[in-house]
This record gives structure tokens, sequence and C-alpha cells, in this order.
């Protein structure tokens, strides 16, 4: 009798303590406003970062373009200084991937060299639109933003989301 008296305790007890009230979370609206208010925010944090990185850049002379691309082109090449890739070349580059605090991230240099066919590859949308700001020869740094580079989800390997990237390119040639 006092095994079942224990039994039906015990079993009262364990049922109380699940009884507890759940208090339910309100839910959250979210509209096309809090969507828009959230990229501002964004934005504007990363616009904050790269103007803090260029202030200790002083020295480089960028040029922003209507997307928000930032290039600095330091070194002119000594050939010919009147052909600009164009859409549907292959440009053939070599490159340093960078994020804003010095982390690189890739690097294809010494000797080695990429090809991408201009507005029709894989590359960062801000590296193809920097690449036409150059002719063969030149050097120059892209400041990408994160939407012009990999956005939301970054590389899903060495470059995380939301970063914006500095990139030192060398335009190498240009096949027509």
């Amino acid at each position: 009798m006092i095994r079942l008296f224990f039994i039906f305790f015990s079993v009262l007890l364990f049922a109380s303590c699940g009884e507890e009230s759940v208090k339910e979370k309100p839910e959250m609206e979210w509209s096309k406003k809090n969507s828009t208010d959230f990229n501002k925010e964004l934005i504007i944090e990363e616009q904050l970062d790269i103007k803090f990185f260029l202030e200790q850049h002083k020295d480089w002379k960028t040029i922003i373009t209507g997307s928000g691309l930032q290039y600095y082109i330091y070194e002119n090449g000594a050939l010919d200084t009147t052909c600009y890739p164009a859409a549907g070349d292959i440009a053939e580059i070599e490159y340093v991937v960078s994020l804003l605090d010095g982390t690189e991230c890739y690097r294809v240099t010494d000797n080695e060299y990429e090809e991408f066919n201009v507005d029709n590859s894989h590359v960062e949308s801000g590296v193809q639109e920097g690449i036409k700001k150059m002719t063969v020869g030149d050097r120059a740094k892209f400041i990408i933003p994160s939407h012009l580079g990999h956005g939301l989800l970054g590389d899903r390997d060495k470059i995380p989301p939301l970063n914006a990237l500095v990139i030192d390119v060398y335009l190498i040639g240009i096949q027509i």
C-alpha cells in the first residue's frame, strides 16, 4: 500500500511539473518596411566600415561608381592605354582578396593568373565592373560592398556573410 501511495504521489508530482504554463511569444509581424529598414541599417553600417577603412588609407584616391564600387588605380600599365576590357572579352588577372580587417581570403599571384569572361562569369559583379575601368598592365584596388561581392551568404568558405572586400587586381591581358 505504501508503494502504491508512493507511485501515485510520484506520478502526481511529475504531472504537476509538466503543467507549467507556457507563455507564448507574441507573433512579430514582418513587413516589407521592416525588411527595408533592416537592409538600410546594414548598408549604413557597411558604409561606415568602408569609410573607416579608407580613413586608414588616406593615400588611396578612390573613385566611387553609382553601384557603390570604389576603385583606385595605383599603377598604370606601360602597355596600350586605350584598350579597356568589354563584355565578352576574356580578362587575365592576378588578384588578392581580403576583408577590410586585412584577413586574406584568396590569392592568385606569382606567375599564376585567372581568366574570366567579362560580364558572363561567376566572378563578383564588383570585379566585373572594376575590371572595365582598367587597361592592360594596370594595378588597382577595389573596395567592393557586400551587395557587389558575396552578399548575404558569403562564399560559405573564407568570406563571411555581409562583408565588404578589398581586392588588389593586376590586369595581365585581354583576349578579345
